[in-house]
C-alpha cells in the first residue's frame, strides 16, 4: 500500500486499487474547486498536487506492472519486461514497486523496556518509492505549513451557519409582521361592510317614507 505495507489476497489488492481510483477522482474534483477559489495559496495547491501525483503513480503500478513484468523476489531474480508467458498478475492486481531503502541506524532495545527489551531494531526500516515520497511531502506540508486551510474551512462553516440563522430570523419576523396586518385588514373590511349595511338600511327606510309622502290622494 505504502512504505512496503500491503493488503493480503487478491480481494485485498483489488479493494486497495479501487480505493486509490476513488481517492484520485475526489482529489481531482477538490483540486479544481481550490483552483477556482481566489484565497487558495500556491503552497496548498502544490501540496494537493503532490498527493494526487503520488496516488496516480501507485495506481499505474498496480494496474499495469502485473501485466508487463514477470514476478521478482527480494534478493532474487530480476523481473523481465513482457515475458512469454505473460505477467505475474492481472489488471489492478499488480504490486507497487518500492525501490528506496535508507536505514539510518540500528541497535538493541534496552532490557528494561516492556515487550521489546533485548530485541534488535532498525531505523528507518520501510522500503518506499517516489510516489510514497510525493504523498508524504504533500501531507506534511499541509499539516505543518498550511494550517490556515483548516481554519478557513471552519470560518466558511460558521459563515454558512450564520447566514442560515439570519435567513430563518428574517422569515420569522416577516411572518410576525404580516399576521397583524392581515388581522387589521379583516377588521377594516368587516367595519366597512357593517357601515355599508347600516347606510343601506337607512336609505331603504328613507325611500319608503318618501314614497308614502308622495302617494296621490283619491
Amino acid at each position: 500500500m505504502a512504505f512496503g505495507i500491503s493488503l493480503g489476497g487478491n480481494y485485498g489488492k483489488l479493494a486497495l486499487s479501487l480505493f486509490r481510483i476513488l481517492a484520485v477522482g475526489f482529489l481531482i474534483y477538490y483540486l479544481r474547486l481550490l483552483m477556482k477559489t481566489e484565497k487558495t495559496s500556491l503552497g496548498l495547491l502544490v501540496s494537493f498536487a503532490l498527493i494526487l501525483a503520488g496516488a496516480i503513480g501507485n495506481i499505474l503500478d498496480s494496474a499495469f506492472y502485473g501485466l508487463m513484468f514477470s514476478e521478482s523476489t527480494y534478493h532474487g531474480d530480476v523481473a523481465t519486461l513482457f515475458p512469454e508467458g505473460g505477467g505475474y498478475a492481472g489488471f489492478l492486481h499488480g504490486k507497487v514497486v518500492d525501490m528506496l531503502y535508507f536505514p539510518m541506524f540500528s541497535g538493541v532495545y534496552p532490557d528494561w523496556l516492556p515487550f521489546k527489551g533485548g530485541e534488535p531494531f532498525q531505523f528507518f526500516k520501510p522500503v518506499f518509492n517516489l510516489a510514497d515520497t510525493s504523498i508524504t511531502i504533500g501531507v506534511l506540508n499541509i499539516l505543518l505549513f498550511q494550517r490556515s486551510f483548516f481554519s478557513a474551512e471552519k470560518e466558511e462553516e460558521q459563515q454558512d451557519a450564520n447566514m442560515a440563522a439570519a435567513a430563518t430570523n428574517s422569515v420569522t419576523e416577516n411572518d410576525d409582521t404580516a399576521t397583524p396586518a392581515v388581522e387589521n385588514a379583516v377588521d377594516e373590511n368587516e367595519g366597512s361592510e357593517g357601515s355599508t349595511e347600516e347606510k343601506g338600511g337607512r336609505n331603504g327606510v328613507d325611500a319608503n317614507q318618501s314614497s308614502e309622502q308622495v302617494e296621490p290622494k283619491e
